[in-house]
């Protein structure tokens, strides 16, 4: 079983590599936020225990996060591995995801961090607009509105909302930064973390990603 860690502060890009990775491994992506989702939808018993911290503001217990993490494992379409994207979060997470993987005779193949310095992440991250009407999306550099200011599909204001300004990204980066670099030490130990520049073109990180699995056991889909 190949079970690929995808590693990245946000705005690193994990969200954007993990598809095409998924593709050429021939194992699907796991993402807590949409397997918390799904197990809310489907009302099972994690879920329904998972809605009660989400409802209150609250983060999910990590035993919780890891029960549902076991369960998607034992789908027909998880066999072969699965990656993870946006956990573990904290090394406490990637402790308790080792220990509960060695139960089942398996652990983390590969753990590849997708490394962008801070003040670009923050760029990359503040460069967010919106138009007041819809709620249509732009970006200063990689999909900017035709005219400054002004939404292309029905011309109201863009503005940017209070989570998307310089202060408190920054803020927010601070914090998560923090938990991500325990994590990156934890698979650093444990001789699995690779690490790809994630300042270069989206297809070039692509290819550095696919580099960074030579030797570690990953196999390719046929």
């Amino acid at each position: 079983m190949n079970v690929v860690v995808l590693l990245g502060a946000p705005g690193a890009g994990k969200g954007t590599q993990a598809p095409p990775l998924a593709a050429r491994l021939g194992i699907p992506v796991v993402a807590t936020g949409d397997l918390f989702r799904a197990a809310v939808r489907d009302g099972s018993q994690l879920g329904r225990e998972a809605r009660r911290y989400m409802d209150a503001g609250q983060l999910v217990p990590d035993e919780i996060t890891v029960s549902l993490l076991l369960e998607r494992l034992a789908r027909p379409d998880a066999a072969a591995g699965v990656i993870l994207d946006g956990f573990p979060r904290t090394a406490v997470q990637a402790k308790a995801l080792d220990v509960a993987l060695a139960e089942r005779g398996a652990s983390v193949s590969v753990a590849i961090l997708v490394d962008v310095p801070a003040d670009e992440l923050v760029r990359r991250m503040s460069g967010r607009w919106i138009c007041r009407a819809a709620g249509h999306p732009y970006h200063e550099t990689s999909s900017p509105p035709r005219a400054a200011g002004i939404c292309d599909v029905d011309g109201s204001e863009l503005y940017q909302r209070a989570d998307d300004q310089p202060t408190t990204i920054r803020a927010r980066m601070d914090q998560q930064l923090g938990a991500l670099a325990q994590v990156v030490e934890h698979y650093r130990a444990s001789g699995v973390l690779r690490t790809v520049d994630g300042l270069q073109p989206i297809e070039a990180v692509s290819a550095a990603v696919g580099a960074a699995l030579a030797g570690t056991g990953v196999a390719m889909a046929r």
